[in-house]
């Protein structure tokens, strides 16, 4: 029996290759290991060596005597994401109807915060675009700070990027640091006497079930108006909500949590890594879109902070009790996560500090803030091209 196909495949390896496995296996690790986004980062880091196979079957291969194949993961990319962006977009129905926006209801001052924390997004794109990339390039790299994964696959998607793989492995890594680099960034910006400030442990003000009806809808309406490259990704995210809401389609709600969000997030998770194929992702440029990535992250936290901090002199002024400024941090997108390691570091600065229930409208608004930004990038960039 001829067993030269097995040496034939390990000599068909290449050097890229043997550093994609490295990907994979790093991804597979800090999913299992450290936990860090496993729903996303093990089928990832599973698929990066899958596609990395020499002549892989889950994308195009020539078969002898039936000519070129499409292969199954491949397929999936081509229909969930490339033709469609159906995956990413779906997606949103889940994360709608797990999002509680009563925090931020009852303080919609928290809107402004999330709008400052997308900041990064914006310093991101400036500099991508310094360094050399093109302008689609630029804004989808930009998008990473946002720590919206599905929101930074759709944009560089309908842009059209050449980086849609690193784009997504440095989105979906820097959400699962969010312990480790928020507090980094904001340990940059704030003094201890400013992180052990105390804010009033007020009850939230009740927010009515008209009021939960009426805001996805209302929210869909406007910004359909005037960002209306954004309205798939802010409809499907307040379908979802109103599904959770509405009191009448609990079924369906907890499907859209449960089902659905856990579907698509396996396949989104093994299809994204199609981009993850040695030729197109270890490159220079790659390493440059991890570091940009990571600074957009870091300008979102710091972007947050500062805004607090802006609205401190203000309420100085005024003789008003002052904001703890670490809440600023919680304006990215990656809920609950960013509030709970907000809170967490307010307790080791000053142990009995509360502040989860700002930190959660924040988070929240931070939610559909990055998904607007998103929006308003498509609509920008696909006016200038």
């Amino acid at each position: 029996m001829d067993f030269s196909f097995i040496y034939e495949g390990l000599l068909s390896i290449t050097p890229q290759q043997v550093v994609m496995y490295l990907v994979g296996a790093l991804l597979i690790y800090l999913a299992i290991k450290k936990e860090y986004e496993p729903s996303l980062l093990l089928p990832m880091g599973f698929g990066a060596i899958l596609v990395n196979l020499p002549l892989s079957g889950v994308i195009n291969q020539e078969m002898a005597g039936i000519g070129e194949v499409t292969g199954v993961v491949e397929w999936l990319f081509n229909v969930g994401i490339e033709a469609s962006e159906a995956m990413p977009i779906l997606l949103f129905i889940g994360i709608g109807a797990m999002i509680d926006f009563g925090p931020l209801l009852s303080q919609p001052v928290m809107f402004l915060f999330g709008a400052a924390a997308q900041f990064g997004i914006f310093f991101a794109i400036c500099a991508a675009a310094l360094m050399g990339f093109d302008l689609k390039d630029a804004a989808s790299i930009g998008i990473i700070g946002a720590a919206d994964g599905p929101t930074s696959i759709l944009v560089s998607q309908v842009l059209g990027s050449n980086y849609v793989g690193p784009i997504a492995v440095a989105a979906y890594s820097y959400m699962a640091l969010v312990p480790i680099v928020q507090p980094f960034a904001i340990k940059l910006v704030t003094t201890k006497k400013e992180r052990r400030i105390r804010m009033a442990a007020k009850p939230a003000r009740p927010v009515s079930k008209t009021t939960r009806i009426l805001f996805p809808i209302i929210v869909t309406f406007i910004v359909g108006l005037i960002a209306p490259s954004s309205v798939s990704l802010v409809g499907f995210l307040m379908f979802g909500n109103l599904l959770r809401e509405c009191g009448v389609l609990d079924n369906l709600s907890d499907t859209a949590q449960t089902s659905l969000a856990n579907l698509i997030t396996l396949l989104l998770g093994i299809t994204i890594s199609f981009s993850m194929r040695a030729d197109a992702f270890v490159r220079l440029d790659t390493i440059l879109i991890m570091v940009i990535g990571l600074l957009a992250f870091v300008f979102d936290t710091i972007g947050g902070v500062l805004f607090a901090k802006i609205i401190n002199l203000i309420l100085k002024i005024m003789h008003k009790p002052l904001l703890n400024p670490m809440i600023g941090a919680s304006g990215i997108s990656a809920f609950p996560m960013s509030a709970r390691v907000v809170q967490r570091l307010a307790l080791k600065e000053d142990p009995g500090n509360i502040l989860i229930m700002q930190a959660t409208g924040v988070n929240v608004s931070g939610q559909i803030a990055s998904v607007i930004a998103g929006g308003l990038v498509i609509s920008l960039v696909t006016s200038y091209l």
